[in-house]
C-alpha cells in the first residue's frame, strides 16, 4: 500500500537518532549497538528517496589520513553505517530499498521496519535477524526525533 499524503508529510525532512538498541531474542538482553549516545540522521524526501548515516559517538579519531592504520580503518567501519535508496511507507511498515550501502552486502536489498509514532518521534523495530557481531537472533529498535524544517543560514 503506498503512503498517504499525510504519511509523506510526517516523514518529509530530517530526523535525528536518539537511541539504537539490539535485543537478543532468546535471552531478552538489550545492548546499545552504537554506544550509549550514538549520532545519526535519516532523511526522507517527498520524491521517495531516503538516506541514513549512523555512527558511534565515541569512535577514535586517527592522527591523520596519511597515518591511519588498517586496524583504525576497521574500527571506524565497525562503528559506522550508512545507506541510500528509495522507500515505501504504508503508515505502519517502512521498506528501505537500498541502492548503495556502507557494506556492499546490504546493496540491492530491502530492509523492513515496523514503525510507530510517539509525539515527534518515530520508533523503528527491525524484523528478527542474525546479529552482525554474534550471529544470534534478535531485533533492533531505533528511535528518531523530527528536526525542525527551518532552513539554516550559512
Amino acid at each position: 500500500m503506498p503512503a498517504s499524503d499525510r504519511d509523506l508529510e510526517i516523514l518529509d525532512g530530517t530526523w535525528k537518532l536518539i537511541e539504537v538498541t539490539r535485543t537478543d531474542q532468546q535471552t531478552g538482553a538489550v545492548v546499545h549497538h552504537y554506544g550509549e549516545s550514538p549520532i545519526g540522521y535519516i532523511m526522507y524526501g517527498k520524491d521517495g528517496r531516503m538516506m541514513v548515516l549512523i555512527a558511534r559517538r565515541d569512535r577514535a579519531t586517527p592522527a591523520s589520513i596519511a597515518a591511519i592504520t588498517d586496524a583504525q580503518r576497521a574500527d571506524l567501519f565497525a562503528g559506522f553505517m550508512g545507506y541510500t535508496g528509495t522507500y515505501r511507507f504504508d503508515g505502519k511498515v517502512m521498506e528501505h530499498h537500498i541502492e548503495l550501502a556502507w557494506n556492499a552486502v546490504w546493496s540491492n536489498t530491502v530492509q523492513i521496519r515496523d514503525v510507530r509514532k510517539e509525539g515527534n518521534r518515530l520508533i523503528y523495530t527491525s524484523r528478527p535477524s542474525p546479529g552482525p557481531n554474534d550471529g544470534r537472533m534478535g531485533f533492533g529498535t531505533l528511535v528518531w526525533e523530527k528536526l525542525s524544517n527551518q532552513a539554516v543560514a550559512i
